[in-house]
C-alpha cells in the first residue's frame, strides 16, 4: 500500500508562517469553535449551575475551541483514511 501524501513546504520565516494555512486553519477553526460555544452556552447552557461545561461560558468557549481545533487537526480531516 502506498502513501498518496504529497508534502508541503512548511514556512521557513514568521511572516510565512502567518500567511499560510498551517497558522490560519487552526486558528480559524478554534475560533469557531469557540463561537458555537458560546452561542450553546448562551441559548441552551445550564441556568442551575451544576452543569460543569454549559454553567460557565469560558469552560463553553474553551471545549468549543478545543473540539474546532481537534476537528481539523485528525488525521481523517483530508479524507483519505
Amino acid at each position: 500500500m502506498e502513501n498518496s501524501c504529497e508534502a508541503k513546504p512548511k514556512p521557513k520565516t514568521v511572516k510565512e508562517f502567518f500567511n499560510s494555512w498551517y497558522f490560519w486553519k487552526p486558528f480559524m477553526a478554534a475560533s469557531i469553535g469557540a463561537l458555537v460555544g458560546f452561542l450553546y452556552y448562551f441559548f441552551v447552557g445550564c441556568s442551575s449551575g451544576t452543569c460543569a461545561i454549559t454553567s460557565n461560558p469560558f469552560m463553553s468557549i474553551l471545549m468549543g475551541g478545543l473540539l474546532g481545533l481537534f476537528v481539523v487537526n485528525s488525521p481523517c480531516s483530508s479524507g483519505k483514511c
